[in-house]
């Protein structure tokens, strides 16, 4: 009876039971930052949307679907994963600590391909700026600049969230901004490196 009971629970229900705070939301893209608790198994839900998920702790997860079918995901602070839209499961996590996340769902697919600028980081800037991965919604970049490190002049051609995995001049580890296209050149003014994940939405 238990089960039965468990199994008609709307699947509405919000993606995870632990902590969430939805940071940005668009009729693009929602981006949500997660804090899991570690060994309390979520409730039955579902992704309606493909994600972004950058993980800014390491573990592990494991996702069990009601036929009892699991796959397990080790991933480490600053790791990125394209997760496609999913039908019922639970999730679980695994470490010693609370896993801090940011998820960004991608809501709508491009009317057409981007045409991206001659300017274009990946080909002005490959010092610091590289390819994370690629697919028809979204292009992730990974940013590092050493200390004092400057770029060269380069354009964003599209809306872009950027996740700061660790603390900049322009934002604190954790945080999230949506920035528009724009030509611009960069400084770390910072005596340490630093990083960040940016995700292009196409």
């Amino acid at each position: 009876m238990k089960v039965a009971v468990f199994l008609l629970l709307p699947l509405a229900l919000a993606a995870q039971t632990s902590a969430s705070e939805v940071k940005i939301d668009t009729p693009r893209v929602r981006v949500l930052a997660a804090t899991e608790q570690p060994h309390q198994p979520t409730a039955l839900h579902q992704h309606q949307f493909n994600r972004v998920m950058i993980y800014l702790d390491s573990g592990r997860m494991t996702e069990t679907r009601p036929s009892g079918e699991r796959q397990t995901i080790d991933f480490k602070a600053g790791d990125v994963r394209w997760s496609p839209a999913a039908g019922p499961h639970t999730s679980e996590f695994f470490a010693d600590h609370p896993v801090r996340l940011i998820e960004i769902e991608v809501k709508s697919m491009p009317a057409s391909e981007p045409v991206l600028s001659p300017l274009d980081p990946l080909k002005v800037d490959p010092e610091h700026y590289s390819l994370v991965f690629e697919n028809p919604q979204v292009r992730v970049l990974r940013v590092r600049f050493g200390a004092g490190e400057s770029s060269a002049r380069h354009e964003h051609s599209l809306d872009h969230i950027v996740v700061y995995l660790t603390d900049q001049a322009r934002g604190k580890a954790g945080e999230v901004r949506l920035d528009g296209p724009m030509i611009h050149t960069e400084q770390n003014p910072l005596p340490r490196p630093v990083e960040r994940i940016a995700v292009d939405l196409k």
